[in-house]
């Protein structure tokens, strides 16, 4: 038996493999604490990133100039809207029917833009954004999962957040805000003591969690696998049985860029000669400039992705285009399903164009381990703010681990 492949506009196919038929019984947990919950036959999730709050559109839905606050907020609106509205008739999981439960909400990251500027004229504090984000995503949102409890949220830090925490090569106003990765980390690792702007180390306050249902582990890893985290992802796999399936959600693609991590130069510092940002834990090793490739960190996340086969698809945002595509490494030794999302306010295409504004939906089959990725256009009459999402591409690929060579 084969999976059918549905193509992507800009992609090409997913590669054809074979369904493996295993279901397995499983609680729901994260961070360690689990409840047993009824077996479930299908899980389904939202995914979206990159709201960047303190900026604007150039145009939306007739107006000019549009604050992220209000994109963000329409946006919510069509999610909360959408467990009502029918799937497609596209081949995919649950194909014709309505949508229904959504188990979860994923935000990948760059909740507030960076805050550069002067003090003449600057964007917005990351705390403000803050604020403004949890108005639209932690209140806004009036989805519900299968128990008819409120869908969780689950926040990812981007790079934009935390460059706000540490401070940039260039003027930003405040020099340094940590605010909404102060919010990030309270929400997500739940602390005792909850963490202010001002009592926040990026270095040691890292937001990474997980999660189990229905038989499928969910990653959440802060910004891209860098050593760091890998070590803490090979702690948390000790406990997945190789036979799970393994959903990584992160902020920056797997061709990460070279100025995400540490300045390899000098003091490996933070400066304008450099511009280096140094939001990872690894000095750069591809050169000393930002222009140099990431093909060495590339091998090592491809190494890492190698040797956990059970690693079956990896979501992220940063790069702000809506994609489907296999990602094979340097050395094409893997093929892990990858999907990068739209943003709202920078989307490399939707920027342009507001009708292609999406979001994903994504159902998984958890006995077939089949998983269906559903592109939401959530704008695509403008003029018509009350319409429900329309639907764009969609593909069906299976979860289950690699074969070792």
């Amino acid at each position: 038996m084969t999976i059918r492949f549905f193509k992507n506009a800009n992609q090409k196919f997913f590669k054809r493999s074979t369904i493996l038929l295993t279901f397995i019984l499983a609680g729901l947990s994260i961070n360690g604490f689990a409840t047993q919950e009824s077996p479930q036959t299908d899980i389904q999730f939202i995914m979206t990133a990159d709201p960047h709050y303190g900026i604007t559109r150039k145009a939306f839905q007739g107006a000019s100039k549009v604050d992220a606050h209000l994109v963000n907020a329409a946006m919510i609106s069509k999610i909360n809207a959408l467990p009502n509205v029918k799937l497609p008739a596209d081949g995919g999981i649950n194909a014709g029917k309505i949508t229904g439960a959504i188990d979860f909400v994923v935000e990948g990251g760059d909740i507030a833009n960076r805050q550069e500027g002067t003090p003449e004229k600057s964007i917005q504090c990351a705390s403000i954004s803050w604020d403004q984000f949890k108005a639209d995503y932690v209140d806004g949102l009036q989805i519900h999962d299968r128990n008819g409890k409120k869908s969780p949220l689950y926040v990812l830090p981007g790079n934009h957040d935390i460059t706000n925490a540490i401070g940039f090569y260039k003027p930003m106003v405040p020099t340094t805000d940590a605010g909404a990765m102060a919010g990030i980390f309270n929400m997500m690792m739940k602390p005792t003591i909850q963490k202010t702007k001002d009592t926040f180390k990026y270095i040691e306050d890292k937001v990474h969690y997980s999660l189990n249902m229905g038989g499928i582990h969910f990653m959440f890893i802060s910004l891209w696998p860098d050593s760091m985290e890998r070590k803490w992802m090979a702690e948390d796999l000790k406990s997945v049985e190789k036979s799970t399936p393994v959903i990584v959600f992160t902020h920056d693609e797997p061709e990460v860029e070279s100025k995400h991590f540490k300045n390899p130069n000098d003091n490996h510092d933070i400066n304008g000669k450099d511009k280096f940002e140094n939001l990872l834990a690894d000095n750069f090793s591809g050169g000393k400039s930002v222009d140099d490739p990431t093909t060495i960190e590339q091998k090592s996340l491809e190494a890492f992705f190698y040797s956990n086969p059970n690693i079956s698809a990896y979501f992220h945002g940063n790069d702000h285009w809506k994609r489907f595509r296999d990602w094979t490494g340097p050395d094409n030794t893997i093929a892990v399903h990858t999907f990068g999302v739209d943003s709202p306010m920078k989307g490399e295409v939707s920027k342009d164009d507001e009708t292609k504004l999406s979001f994903y939906l994504v159902t998984i089959d958890t006995k077939s381990r089949l998983m269906s990725v559903r592109e939401c256009l959530w704008n695509v009459d403008p003029a018509k703010t009350d319409s429900s999402v329309a639907w764009g591409d969609t593909i069906t690929v299976a979860l289950f681990p690699r074969p070792m060579k």
